[in-house]
């Protein structure tokens, strides 16, 4: 039951935060210079298919084992931070040596926001369920 307190926080953080981040912070950037290739509504489908995938492999590899360890909060961001500059760097950076359009500030923006995504919605997720369990344990 832990792990499914874990991922359904977790999800929750990361898809509350990425909404707000994506509207105000990512979008206004990406818009200036590929505006004429982003859909007016994104598509659902995909974007749950990452949520979803993106948030069990972070539980798998930080939130999980640092539940299970009592690693500390700055662990559990650190390392979540980690993934998220992986995962988001790979994205950027094969887009800026790929695409004509893409730019540095696009790749600085979304690499520094999916670093502090990721690390925040692990941090929040384990304080939380440890919370939880405290309360019910």
């Amino acid at each position: 039951m832990t792990v499914v307190i874990l991922y359904v926080l977790t999800l929750t953080i990361f898809l509350g935060l990425d909404f707000l981040g994506l509207s105000y912070i990512v979008k206004p950037v990406f818009e200036k210079d590929i505006g004429s290739l982003l859909l007016d509504r994104p598509r659902i489908g995909p974007a749950f298919v990452f949520y979803a995938f993106y948030v069990a492999c972070l539980l798998w590899f930080v939130s999980w084992p640092a539940l299970r360890s009592g690693n500390s909060l700055l662990w559990v961001f650190g390392s979540a931070a980690l993934i998220g500059a992986m995962a988001y760097g790979t994205y950027e950076f094969t887009n800026l040596a790929t695409l004509k359009d893409w730019t540095w500030r696009m790749v600085a923006t979304d690499l520094v926001w999916g670093t502090l995504l990721t690390g925040t919605s692990a941090a929040i997720g384990v304080l939380g369920t440890r919370s939880i369990g405290k309360v019910i344990g």
